[in-house]
Order: structure tokens, then sequence, then C-alpha cells
């Protein structure tokens, strides 16, 4: 049986190990689907301290694993499925294997949402949608480009496409971008980017050969309809917390994330559950 079992690889779980292995809690990290988190897919980290200049999403998270294992934190490739939580031995199960331990972290993140428009799933990947510029954004080089979303990671996906991009269009279903005004300012001033404002997209649709052609949109003004041509879209609309193992265990609020109990903002309502970042 493990002392600590922390579940999840990004900042919180990372630095989570950090303090426990420096603790002699010997923690064994459970990886998940995304290992390092949303940040592996992040261009530039502005606002991390210690990093004047930022810093690559990946590297940074690199770093901070091998800080982690420099210290004895033990990682496993693997993602929970089910937790029991009642008693002094908490389990979680992946599959056929079960983990045993006296304490858990829950530092699981959370996973982009999607539209749920025709089209969407059936050209996700390698057809023409996607919702990591950083992974993906080279494949358009001088190509135009959609990028849904109101927000600093809707900024940061369009304005990290305008480095291969000829042209990428914003569509946002406010009047207003939702970014921090310093993402926002560098959005709008930038000479590839055009806005298009109080608009949705309805549909993703595709060529002959089954990628990407065109989104069609809908004002929610005057509900004018239209197409936009383009060769790949970015999807940036928020996240979803990774919490489905935790349903009927945990208290979780309306939109998926783990209610903590009491004043304090990591306790769950389980002695020894403990709960980290955004999930």
């Amino acid at each position: 049986m493990e002392n600590l079992i922390i579940l999840g690889t990004g900042c919180a779980g990372l630095t989570a190990g950090i303090y426990a292995a420096r603790a002699n809690l010997n923690p064994l990290i459970i990886e998940g689907s995304q290992p390092g988190g949303q940040l592996t897919t992040t261009s530039e980290v502005e606002n991390f301290p210690g990093f004047p200049e930022g810093v690559d999403g990946y590297e940074l998270m690199d770093r901070m694993r091998k800080q982690a294992e420099r210290f004895g934190t033990r990682f496993k490739s693997d993602w929970i499925e089910s937790v029991d939580f009642e008693g002094p031995v908490k389990k979680l199960s992946s599959g056929n294997t079960t983990y045993e331990a006296k304490s858990i972290i829950i530092a699981t993140g959370a996973s982009p949402k999607f539209l749920n428009v025709p089209g969407e799933q059936e050209m996700f990947g390698s057809k023409g949608v996607s919702t990591c510029a950083t992974c993906d954004g080279a494949f358009y080089r001088d190509m135009e480009v959609v990028v849904i979303g109101g927000g600093d990671s809707a900024c940061e996906e369009a304005l990290f496409l305008t480095r291969f991009c000829s042209k990428v269009t914003l569509i946002h279903r406010r009047e207003e971008l939702r970014a921090s005004p310093i993402m926002a300012e560098r959005t709008l001033k930038h000479e590839k980017i055009e806005p298009i404002w109080n608009t949705i997209v309805e549909a993703m649709l595709p060529d002959e050969e089954g990628n990407v052609r065109a989104v069609k949109i809908r004002n929610i003004k005057d509900n004018t309809e239209s197409e936009i041509s383009c060769k790949g879209v970015f999807i940036a609309i928020g996240h979803t917390p990774n919490t489905n193992f935790a349903e009927g265990v945990l208290d979780l609020n309306p939109f998926g994330y783990i209610v903590p109990q009491g004043k304090s903002m990591v306790r769950t309502k389980y002695d020894g559950v403990f709960v980290a970042g955004d999930c």
C-alpha cells in the first residue's frame, strides 16, 4: 500500500509530488491521459515566477517533472476509472489494476470543451479540427484558419497561429473578448487576426476528401447565416474538469468540479482525500 497517490501531472500534481517527496512520503503519481497537463500545449507561459522572458509550457512541465523525480517521486502511466474512498484504505481502479493508498491528492485538471456541432467530431484530429494550436498550427502554414472563443486561451491560440497562417478569423459569441486586457489588446491589434462578434458556429463543413473547407456561422443578433472558408478550425471555448471517476463518490458542482469542504479549499468529505488545481 502506498503512503500517497497523486492523480495528475499538471502544475498542481507535480508540485504536490515535489513537496510530498521532500517530506519522505515516497509519493506515486498516476499520470492520466495527458502527461504534463494543459500547459504542455501552451506555446509561452508569461506569468510563471522566475521566467521574466516567459517559458515554453512543455519545457516548464518537463522541468517540474525532473524536479519531482530528483526527490524520489515515482510515476505510473495509467488513468483511473473508479474510486472507493470509504474506510482508511483508499482504493483506485484502472481496468484490471487496483491501487491502494493511505491518502490521495486529486489533481486531474480539465480537458477542452467541444461545440457538439455537425462535422466537429468527424473532422477532429487529422481532418482539420483541433483544440491545440501548438500541436497542429504548423500544418496550416500560409493557410486561413478559424479560432472559436473569446478568453485568454482563444487569444493565445490565435496569436500563436499568426506565426504560420496567412489569416486567423476569431469567432466570438459576445461583443467583446473575455480575455485579460493585455491578451485582448495584443489580439485585436494583430494585422493577421480578424474578429467576428456576436456569432456562433453551427457546423463545420467538409470538402470531398472529408477535410475542413469552411464553417457555417450565424449572427445571434439578426440570425443571418453565412460560411467562412478555412482549412483549419481551433476550438478554445473553455474546459471540463476530469472528474468522471468521482461521480457519485465526491460532491461535484453543476459543472463537474469537486466541491471542497468547509473553509478549506483542498479537503473533501473524506479524510485523507484532497483536491488541487483545476478540478
